[in-house]
């Protein structure tokens, strides 16, 4: 799960949205399509773009001419995520899921801020809307080489959600902005401008997506491993060897070792002996727990003469339906 936020130079966010509206709207114009994809929000699904940009064109009291409007929030799934979901709920289902899951990493986007009145997407403005494609711009090496033509459909999976959210909450009257790298270690200036983590944020929402939706992640499809393969100490790669070695047992193993890897990649420990002191365990005894084999009820009780005739089952996933 990628998700990041775009500030003022792809967004062009210190004036009016009416150009990242209308460029949002692609799919609508290239598709010609009799049922356009709306905008959508935690209320309504039918939004139209003219009311997207009269409502964050107006929710702007007291920003300056310099200052950010809004902001456009990227929420991609990974080709594995999209095929999952397909597989689960369908072409048309998938869609739906991901309107509904566009809604609660909003939910976390707002709880970040760490502000009094600012807990739920509801205390926001914003918009989103669902594409389906991805296209070549003139930054990609295909179309450098000369392989791929500017505006080219990109291959693969490829539907995602993009959120345009006003800098200002509901009320217009609070400034947020996800730009604000304090993470509250600045008690005052949290206070008076609040704060915003982007990396917790992101985090969020890979685990809202395995939470929401029982996906079985593999350990180098987090992000925190991408981040401690890229950015880390050698100690902390080193922590993620051992949890490797024990995560490619089973579903509870992997989720043991996806969390103790969101400790690795905040620098919760020294040491893999850290690591190991903090959940009980030295190396030996961790590795034996993580191979243990998952105990299911009734996983056993099999005549012997049907052994090769055993089906498996396909754990069906507990997303939540989209309600707007």
């Amino acid at each position: 799960m990628f998700i990041n936020i775009t500030d003022n130079k792809e967004a062009a966010n210190k004036g009016s949205s009416n150009g990242l509206v209308h460029y949002l709207e692609k799919e609508n114009r290239l598709d010609n399509k009799q049922q356009p994809d709306y905008w959508f929000n935690g209320q309504q699904i039918r939004i139209e773009p003219y009311e997207v940009m009269r409502k964050i064109d107006g929710n702007i009291a007291k920003l300056g001419r310099d200052d950010a409007k809004f902001f456009l929030v990227n929420i991609s799934p990974s080709h594995k995520e999209i095929a999952f979901l397909k597989e689960q709920y369908g072409e048309d289902g998938a869609k739906e899921q991901m309107k509904g899951f566009a809604v609660r990493v909003m939910d976390a986007y707002a709880q970040n801020f760490n502000r009094g009145g600012v807990t739920s997407h509801e205390d926001l403005v914003w918009f989103a809307k669902l594409e389906n494609y991805r296209y070549y711009g003139h930054k990609d090496p295909e179309v450098k080489q000369g392989l791929k033509m500017r505006g080219d459909r990109k291959e693969g999976e490829q539907m995602h959600v993009q959120v345009i959210v006003s800098r200002k909450d509901a009320t217009n009257s609070i400034k947020l902005s996800p730009m604000n790298n304090s993470r509250g270690r600045n008690a005052e200036h949290s206070k008076k401008m609040g704060q915003f983590d982007r990396v917790a944020f992101k985090q969020s929402g890979e685990t809202l997506f395995d939470s929401l939706f029982s996906f079985d992640r593999q350990l180098k499809d987090t992000l925190a491993y991408a981040n401690v393969q890229k950015n880390g100490k050698l100690s902390q790669r080193e922590q993620l060897g051992l949890l490797s070695e024990g995560a490619s047992q089973n579903y509870q193993s992997r989720s043991v070792a996806n969390e103790l890897a969101q400790g690795v990649a905040g620098g919760l420990f020294q040491t893999t002996g850290d690591m190991l002191a903090a959940i009980g365990k030295t190396a030996a005894g961790f590795l034996e727990v993580m191979l243990e084999p998952v105990y299911m009820p009734g996983a056993n009780i099999v005549p012997d003469h049907d052994d090769g005739q055993k089906k498996k089952r396909k754990k069906k996933s507990q997303g939540q339906q989209y309600r707007p």
